[in-house]
C-alpha cells in the first residue's frame, strides 16, 4: 500500500496533545518513518499542548522518538531542527485561530487527545475558517455509544467533506490485515470456497499477556468489548466478509466494508446469549504478579469493567448465512493469541477404506507474528491408506512502514484507504450496542479468571462439552 502514498504539497502536521504518551510512543516514531520513507517531503511539524514546553525540549523529544522509530536522513534532520511547540487550549476558538495562523502549509490536525477533548475541539473549529486543504485525523474511540458517534459525525460533516476526515485505526495499518485482501482476491483457490457452503465458523481473537499498563483512566471506562472488539476486530471481520472488489480505491474498499457490517448482528436474537464477559483476578503472567483487576490503581471495582469479552455474530447475506463469527479479546491471559481462524466444513463423504481421522481443514492467519498456517489431511508415510495431518506454513513479508507510519503516510497524502469511514464507525457501535445494553441490565454474568490462564474455568468446561 505504501507505493500509493504520494506527498504532493507543502503540509503542516499539527499534533494536538503532543506531550502525551500516544504522541511520543507511537505517533512521532510513525511520523519519522513516513518522512524517512519519502512519504512526507517538505513537511512542517508543530506540537501543541496545554502545558508550556520549551522549543529545545520539544525538539529533543521529537529527535528521541524519530530515533526510536529508526528514522534517519536529511529530511528527518530538517524536521527535527525546525519543529516548534505551542501551548494553547485547543477547545478555544481564538487559540485555534492562532494555531492555524502559525501553519505555513496546508494543516493536518492530528487529535492525540482524549475523546471528550477531540469533540470539544471540533465544536470550537465550527467558529474558525479552515484553510483550503485542511485534514482532520482523529484517534479512537469515536464516541462512547451510537448516539454520540452519530452526533460527532454530524459535527465533522459541518467542518469538512468526508474524504478530508481520517478516523485513525492503526490496526488497519498492519500489513497482515491488508494481506487479507491479497490472500482472498489474488488466489483462485480461496474465493470459490469462501462462503457458508464450505466454511463452518470464523474466529477473530486478540488475547495478550499485558494488563492495564497504566491505561486505567481510559480502559476502566471502556473495557475489552469497546477497546478492541468495537473499534478494531469488527473491522477485521469486515475485511474477511466483504464481497470481491473491483479495485482497491478507498470508495470501493470502504463501501464493501460498510456493506458487510450492515448485515452483521449478534447471534442469536436474544443478545444475552450471544456474548460472554469476565475479568481477571490475582495471578502470575510470565513471572509478573498481577493484582485482581478491581485492585489495580485507577480502577473503580464497582463499575464491573470486563477484561475479557467475546461475541458471536451472524452476517445476514447470501455468502455467510448461518456461519458464526466469534470475536474475542482479553488481557492478562496465559498466552498471546492474535489470529484469525477459518474452520472449513468436513468433507461430505470420506471414502471407505481410509484409516485415521480426517478433521476439517483450517486456515489460521496470525496477526503477530505475521504468518499463515493451513492445516490439511494427506496420505501418511508407510501405510498409504492412513491419513495424517500436516500444516503448510508461510510468513508474510513485513511492510515498509510500521502501523502508525502506514497510517500517517495515508493521512499526509490524503489517501483515506486505511481510515475508517463515518458510517462504518456507526455500524460498529450498532452491532455492539445490544450486547452492552444486555450487560448493563445484568443479563450476562461477569465471570472471573485467574491472570495467566486461558479464561474462566466455566468457559473451558462448556467448550469441552460442545
Amino acid at each position: 500500500m505504501t507505493s500509493r502514498h504520494q506527498f504532493t504539497r507543502h503540509r503542516t502536521l499539527v499534533i494536538l496533545g503532543a506531550g502525551g504518551d500516544l504522541s511520543s510512543r507511537l505517533l512521532l516514531p510513525g511520523v519519522g518513518q513516513a518522512i524517512a520513507g519519502g512519504h512526507a517531503v517538505d513537511l512542517e511539524v508543530i506540537g501543541v499542548g496545554i502545558d508550556p514546553m520549551s522549543t529545545g525540549h520539544w525538539r529533543s523529544l521529537v529527535a528521541e522518538a524519530f530515533t526510536a522509530g529508526g528514522a534517519t536522513g536529511p529530511e528527518v534532520d530538517k524536521v527535527q531542527a525546525t519543529t516548534t511547540y505551542l501551548d494553547l487550549n485547543v477547545t478555544v476558538a481564538a487559540d485555534l485561530k492562532r494555531l492555524l495562523a502559525a501553519c505555513s502549509g496546508a494543516p493536518t490536525l492530528y487529535f492525540a487527545v482524549p475523546p471528550a477533548i477531540a469533540v470539544a475541539a471540533c465544536e470550537a473549529l465550527e467558529g474558525v475558517d479552515l484553510p483550503e486543504g485542511t485534514i482532520l485525523a482523529l484517534e479512537k474511540p469515536f464516541g462512547i455509544d451510537l448516539a454520540s458517534a452519530q452526533s460527532f459525525n454530524r459535527t465533522l460533516s459541518r467542518l469538512l467533506p468526508e474524504n478530508q476526515i481520517h478516523r485513525v485505526d492503526h490496526f488497519l495499518g498492519k500489513s497482515t490485515v491488508l494481506n487479507l485482501l491479497g490472500l482472498r482476491f489474488a488466489n483462485r483457490i480461496f474465493e470459490p470456497v469462501w462462503n457458508a457452503e464450505n466454511i463452518e465458523s470464523v474466529e477473530i481473537v486478540f488475547e495478550e499477556r499485558l494488563g492495564l499498563e497504566g491505561r486505567a483512566g481510559y480502559y476502566d471506562g471502556a473495557g475489552a468489548l469497546i477497546d478492541m472488539i468495537q473499534s478494531h476486530l469488527l473491522l477485521v471481520l469486515a475485511l474477511i466478509a466483504i464481497e470481491p472488489l473491483s479495485s482497491l480505491e478507498p470508495d470501493d474498499l470502504r463501501g464493501a466494508m460498510a456493506q458487510a457490517l450492515r448485515a452483521t448482528r449478534p447471534a442469536p436474537a436474544g443478545t444475552a446469549h450471544s456474548s460472554r464477559r469476565a475479568r481477571y483476578t490475582a495471578g502470575n503472567v510470565d513471572g509478573r504478579r498481577f493484582p485482581s483487576y478491581g485492585d489495580e490503581p485507577g480502577v473503580d471495582p464497582v463499575r464491573g469493567t470486563e477484561t475479557l469479552a467475546e461475541m458471536t455474530l451472524l452476517i445476514d447475506n447470501w455468502r455467510w448465512a448461518g456461519v458464526p463469527f466469534t470475536v474475542r479479546s482479553g488481557k492478562a491471559m496465559g498466552g498471546t493469541r492474535k489470529e484469525i481462524v477459518v474452520s472449513f466444513k468436513p468433507v461430505p463423504h470420506l471414502p471407505i477404506g481410509f484409516a485415521g481421522q480426517a478433521p476439517p481443514d483450517r486456515l489460521t492467519i496470525s496477526l503477530s507474528p505475521d504468518d499463515m498456517h493451513l492445516d490439511i489431511n494427506i496420505n501418511g508415510a508407510g501405510d498409504p491408506f492412513a491419513l495424517d495431518r500436516v500444516t503448510l506454513h508461510t510468513a508474510f513479508v513485513e511492510g515498509e512502514l510500521g502501523p502508525y507510519g502506514e497510517v500517517l503516510a495515508g493521512i499526509l497524502s490524503n489517501d483515506p484507504t486505511l481510515s475508517v469511514r463515518g458510517d462504518v464507525v456507526e455500524q460498529c457501535w450498532r452491532i455492539v450496542e445490544p450486547v452492552l445494553e444486555a450487560w448493563s441490565r445484568g443479563e450476562v454474568p461477569l465471570d472471573e479468571y485467574t491472570a495467566g490462564t486461558t479464561g474462566p474455568q466455566s468457559w473451558s468446561a462448556l467448550e469441552a462439552s460442545a
